[in-house]
């Protein structure tokens, strides 16, 4: 992660850009970064919806390969941001790093869209690598817009994270309609193409949305972001630094906080990440497709998670201010586990539709795509009510307990739990194959989720006695 971010001097263009009031009371760089992270979010879930079921139906791939590949994928798509953010804050600076991210990404779609193996395998590896130098510095961006203290900064990363979910829901409808639709597969036949090469079409998608992300870029930011993201000086960057030094005891404990709250959020990403993998290739196979007379791509249940996160994040805000204005407002850590238990009881809804599954598989029927999309849905709903009772939180929660000089640091841990949650996500995805039925694997994370939802539970007045030094 990128560190120090208030640390850049307010001088010539950069205060004019923080002083900048024109959006809302925000500043207008605020819109230029939510429009490039909309388009490069559209590159990444565009391709995430399209991943497994590629690997699956197309290269013919087994269940847990696939899988196995995904959550490889995913948690490497979380780790290298460590990496890019440090080369950006010693010597790149946010600005050129995200220019050479996108364009790295870019690449790896395309190189996606060419089909071949040795292409697929060099396309993610670049994905990957263009995202290290892209995801952390956009978001570095977006706190450069703001001088130490401002209150207008968590109204901005709210407006910043609404152009993330914005991304990630239009991503797998247009690249899932390229690769899967069949009105598309249809226009291709007429036009004399080869319809089975139409996932080529919804990777290029994805290569497409990031040019036009880079491209608004390059093309607005000297005028909308005049001096944000240029290279830190040398003695300004390690002017934190200085005053690192050994924990004191209360510090420790408030690390030791995190640390036991970071394992408990791995248990809740490891459920949440199924979407990608167990859950898409359920709507695949076994999930009624025909909506209204109109038969839709399984891939657009992926745009169901970032769909309910735009509609009902204000609501949680809201409520959140409310119970806080009335004193009933939950600790951070019982906010966390409530989300553990709602993820938890949306598996329910999954061990009900895995039933409706297996009965279908147990007569031999030639076709088993009977289970309801209300299933699907009702579990997105409630992995998304869980996922703003974690997610929000808890990166406000390591700005509030992490020591300051450490917080770059403890925030790169958050990050890691991501990158381990997804790996492991990939690993319990690939059991499917493995255990008797759909029901007896949604049954996994289930009582996973609601035992880690328990034990987080029991744990939190512990976790209020470790930080009680700070308001968290």
């Amino acid at each position: 992660m990128t560190a120090a971010v208030d640390s850049i001097p307010l001088t010539g263009d950069r205060a004019r850009a923080v002083d900048d009031r024109g959006l809302m009371g925000h500043p207008r760089g605020l819109a230029l970064l939510f429009v490039v992270e909309m388009w490069e979010r559209f590159s990444y879930y565009g391709m995430r919806a399209l991943l497994v079921l590629y690997l699956v139906n197309v290269l013919k791939w087994h269940d847990a390969d696939a899988d196995s590949l995904y959550g490889t994928y995913t948690s490497l798509v979380y780790l290298t941001p460590l990496l890019g953010g440090y080369i950006a804050d010693r010597f790149l600076g946010t600005r050129r790093s995200l220019v050479l991210g996108g364009v790295i990404i870019a690449a790896g779609h395309f190189a996606l869209a060419a089909e071949t193996m040795p292409m697929f395998y060099a396309g993610l590896t670049l994905v990957v690598i263009g995202t290290g130098f892209f995801k952390p510095n956009v978001s570095t961006m977006v706190g450069q817009l703001y001088r130490q203290g401002d209150p207008r900064r968590d109204a901005g990363f709210t407006i910043f994270y609404m152009g993330i979910n914005l991304g990630g829901f239009i991503a797998p409808l247009v690249c899932g309609y390229l690769a899967q639709g069949p009105a598309f597969k249809h226009w291709l036949a007429s036009m004399g193409v080869d319809p089975s090469r139409s996932w080529r079409w919804g990777f290029a998608a994805a290569g497409v949305g990031m040019l036009a992300g880079l491209v608004t870029y390059v093309w607005l930011r000297d005028r909308y972001l005049p001096g944000i993201g240029l290279r830190t000086p040398g003695p300004e960057r390690s002017k934190d630094s200085a005053t690192a030094g050994a924990l004191t005891p209360e510090e420790r404990r408030r690390v030791l906080a995190l640390f036991i709250t970071f394992i408990f959020v791995m248990f809740f990403w490891v459920a949440y990440e199924q979407a990608g993998s167990s859950l898409n290739l359920f709507a695949d196979r076994y999930t009624n497709l025909h909506v209204a007379g109109v038969t839709i791509p399984s891939s657009w249940f992926q745009s169901a998670q970032p769909l309910f996160v735009l509609l009902f994040a204000p609501v949680f805000a809201i409520a959140w201010r409310e119970l806080g204005k009335r004193g009933l407002e939950p600790s951070t850590c019982l906010k966390m586990a409530l989300g553990l238990a709602i993820i938890g009881v949306g598996y329910l809804f999954m061990v009900m539709g895995g039933h409706v599954a297996d009965s279908c598989v147990a007569t031999h029927a030639s076709s088993c795509s009977v289970a309801s999309p209300v299933w699907l849905a009702s579990f997105y709903l409630f992995s998304v009510l869980g996922e703003l009772c974690v997610s929000p939180v808890g990166l406000s929660y390591v700005t509030k307990v992490a020591p300051v000089r450490y917080a770059a640091f403890l925030m790169g841990a958050w990050f890691l739990t991501n990158a381990s949650a997804n790996k492991i996500a990939g690993m319990l995805a690939g059991a499917t194959s493995r255990v008797p039925s759909q029901t007896v694997f949604f049954m996994i994370p289930l009582a996973m989720s609601l035992g880690a939802a328990a034990l987080m539970l029991l744990l939190v007045p512990t976790l209020k006695r470790l930080t009680q030094s700070v308001s968290a």
